[in-house]
């Protein structure tokens, strides 16, 4: 069974049928439904005045959750008009829900540019040269994830001296830990050596944009910020603002609540990390022991996988039209929300505060895990668990394993 409430949207009944909204370049942003327009706002009363244009603050995002938080940021930063450069990816749930998103930011006055980054061999140039004059002009720079190597080759253009990363999720706690121990950037799922060809083009400029990201030395002019609601130790000369998701409470809710709960998928089983096989028995036994009815897919799940879960489950899948954080806290919602090791253990319990919604967590077993599953994979899970504040912790039992 599949449904597809405001916010969200079905899984397909054929393979291929997942597309985003129209994409035409110029287009005037819909309004979201039952959200009110907003127009430019005043500071309040106590808070330092914005200035009144901020057309030298430049941010790139590629997924809707670093949009998210661009704007969560721009909201807690009284920045006001930041141009939001989207260098858009393949995938069509990923770009339905950036065109949602991008919508929002429109409405909070913000300039989107939205970039086809990956259509075609000389989409990247064309993108490149199209950027290279806001590059120069920009004073600050917002980055959503410094693991992109599109990102890493735009940075070695900037000039600006004011560098922020907002959250791309439980990677930027990877992100911090290897700045802060001085390693190359390399997200925490991947295996190998990463010394294949592309990687040693790429090597000089993930160097350029390490170094970039590095605090300059006390006194230096260069200065580097981290927005998140993560639990990070940055390095020193790291400055370090907390992202209370005010914004996301101030715009929506407070959601209404159903008895049931809610399960939140995962892409650990498309990542590589995860055994298909295990990771269905941890959720069909997860919903019969939680009385859940819906689950709410992560935008990179496959739809194969998905019909197998309903086939096996009986579960409602919710593919969501915007971030589980906008969706929660619209509603409806479960009053138990059930995830596995994710961003969301962290961020939901701050979206939804002041709400009776509780979030618990179930641990990824070690014999879940693929064969070829990164070495860091159990070490970096267990963290991104232990971490959650304010949530349920599930540990994992025999009976799971044996669904």
């Amino acid at each position: 069974m599949v449904s597809s409430p405001e916010g969200t949207r079905a899984v397909p009944a054929a393979p291929g049928a997942e597309v985003p909204p129209p994409e035409t370049t110029g287009t005037p942003a819909r309004r979201l439904r039952g959200v009110p327009r907003q127009r430019h706002r005043t500071a309040r009363s106590g808070a330092p005045r914005a200035a009144a244009r901020d057309t030298g603050t430049l941010a790139f995002v590629e997924s809707p959750v670093q949009l998210l938080n661009a704007l969560e940021w721009a909201h807690t930063a009284q920045a006001t008009e930041l141009t939001v450069v989207v260098l858009s990816p393949h995938d069509p749930m990923t770009r339905g829900q950036l065109r949602r998103m991008a919508e929002l930011a429109r409405d909070e006055g913000h300039t989107v540019r939205w970039e086809e980054a990956r259509g075609g061999p000389t989409a990247p140039m064309r993108t490149i040269g199209g950027l290279t004059p806001l590059l120069r002009r920009a004073h600050r720079v917002v980055i959503g994830d410094p693991f992109s190597r599109y990102v890493q080759l735009l940075l070695s253009l900037a000039r600006a001296r004011d560098l922020v990363v907002v959250d791309d999720g439980t990677a930027t706690m990877e992100f911090i830990s290897q700045l802060a121990r001085g390693e190359r950037l390399v997200r925490w799922h991947r295996s190998g050596s990463g010394r294949g060809a592309r990687d040693l083009v790429f090597a000089p400029f993930s160097a350029t944009a390490r170094r970039r990201l590095t605090p300059a030395p006390e006194g230096g002019r260069r200065t580097v910020g981290l927005f998140s609601s993560m639990p990070v130790e940055a390095p020193p000369g790291v400055e370090v603002t907390t992202n209370e998701f005010a914004w996301t409470r101030g715009r929506f809710g407070p959601p209404r609540l159903t008895r049931a709960a809610d399960i939140v998928g995962t892409s650990l089983v498309e990542t590589g990390v995860v055994d298909p096989d295990r990771y269905l028995a941890a959720v069909r036994t997860l919903a019969r022991t939680h009385g859940a009815t819906r689950y709410f897919a992560h935008r990179k799940e496959s739809t194969e996988k998905l019909r197998r879960l309903v086939a096996e489950t009986g579960l409602e899948i919710v593919r969501p039209d915007l971030p589980l954080e906008l969706i929660a806290r619209r509603g409806p919602i479960g009053r138990l929300i059930v995830s596995f090791p994710s961003t969301v253990v962290h961020t939901l319990p701050l979206a939804l505060l002041g709400t009776e919604v509780k979030v618990a967590v179930c641990d990824i077993d070690p014999e879940w895990l693929t064969a070829n599953a990164s070495p860091r994979a159990q070490g970096f899970l267990d963290g991104v668990t232990g971490t959650a504040r304010d949530v349920q912790r599930l540990p994992f039992t025999q009976r799971m394993a044996a669904g």
